[in-house]
């Protein structure tokens, strides 16, 4: 397929991605208190957790620098798109690309904007949206990313050394994690020789 005639079909990718990331994110954000844990089976919850650094609760140096970092290489993905577009690049690896753009911006948002847009999430009270010139819990940039999606696939038997009575798979993350890592894994199995190329 070409991706110079279906341009269109990556920022297609980009807003429909960016809003069911959005959606989501607000409903845990304004229905949930913090840690609240809905089981929807027992190897799948909903778990509302804020997480203050990178994907997967992982926190490193300032918060404020790394969403600058994490707008800069969004500008960047975006500007290489456009280039690989032009050149009527693997329509797939094009696809791939907007995956991983699209969960850059997703949590993007909520570091520049969650801050001012709600009040502060506790235990006990659910967030409101900040309205009338009221104040949120952050500042522009350093607000928290949303994270609600837990998979305690199972747990160690407490025989087991190192890992007995550990949950497999214990991070909390979200969509725009989703959309990353399912993409670098697509990377890794199918394209590549895509991305070798695209670099040159």
């Amino acid at each position: 397929m070409s991706s110079k005639k279906y341009w269109w079909v990556f920022p297609l990718i980009f807003v429909v991605g960016i809003l069911a990331d959005q959606m989501l994110k607000f409903y845990v954000k304004l229905n949930f208190t913090l840690g609240e844990d809905y089981e929807i089976f027992s190897w799948f919850h909903l778990v509302f957790v804020e997480n203050p650094g990178m994907a997967f609760g992982v926190t490193l140096g300032s918060k404020l620098i790394l969403t600058i970092f994490r707008v800069v290489v969004s500008g960047a993905l975006i500007w290489w798109m456009v280039r690989l577009i032009r050149r009527n690049f693997d329509f797939g690896f094009l696809v791939v690309l907007a995956l991983v753009l699209t969960g850059a911006v997703g949590n993007i948002i909520d570091c520049l904007f969650y801050g001012m847009m709600f009040t502060e999430s506790g235990v006990v009270e659910v967030a409101q949206m900040v309205c009338d010139g009221g104040a949120g819990y952050a500042g522009f940039g350093v607000g928290k990313v949303v994270d609600m999606f837990y998979f305690p696939l199972f747990e160690f038997p407490q025989w087991m050394p190192l890992f007995g009575g550990e949950i497999f798979f214990s991070p909390v993350f979200n969509l725009a994690d989703s959309y990353i890592t399912v993409s670098i894994f697509l990377i890794i199995l199918f394209y590549r020789k895509s991305f070798n190329k695209a670099l040159e």
